[in-house]
């Protein structure tokens, strides 16, 4: 067995901070999500306006059946949200932080 050069104190906190079960599972669902260029894409113009598939699909020049799919896919996490109107459904954020979030990865690249 291999001796820690940390001590027992620093050992426990490091074992206790790390995360485990939902917690962890929550964290690599939510961060999965922005793995892909077309629900990042998605999820930045709905941090703009909410929208329809039709007009999604149109402004980010993609596949309808695509971005219906991705919207799923962020439905599902738990970071988009819809709502009727008549025949049309409209996307946003479920919340702010979602745009926050992402700002914080532009600004952590520097760009």
């Amino acid at each position: 067995m291999q001796t820690l050069l940390l001590d027992r104190r620093t050992s426990g906190i490091v074992e206790g901070g790390v995360p485990k079960g939902e917690t962890l599972y929550g964290l690599v669902r939510f961060f999965s999500v922005f793995s892909d260029e077309t629900r990042v894409k998605i999820l930045s113009a709905l941090a703009i306006s909410e929208m329809c598939v039709t007009d999604l699909s149109r402004v980010l020049k993609l596949n309808q059946t695509t971005v219906s799919h991705q919207l799923r896919y962020l439905k599902d996490s738990g970071l988009v949200k819809c709502e009727r109107h008549g025949k049309v459904i409209f996307y946003s954020l479920l919340d702010p932080i979602v745009n926050e979030i992402m700002l914080k990865g532009v600004e952590f690249l520097g760009y």
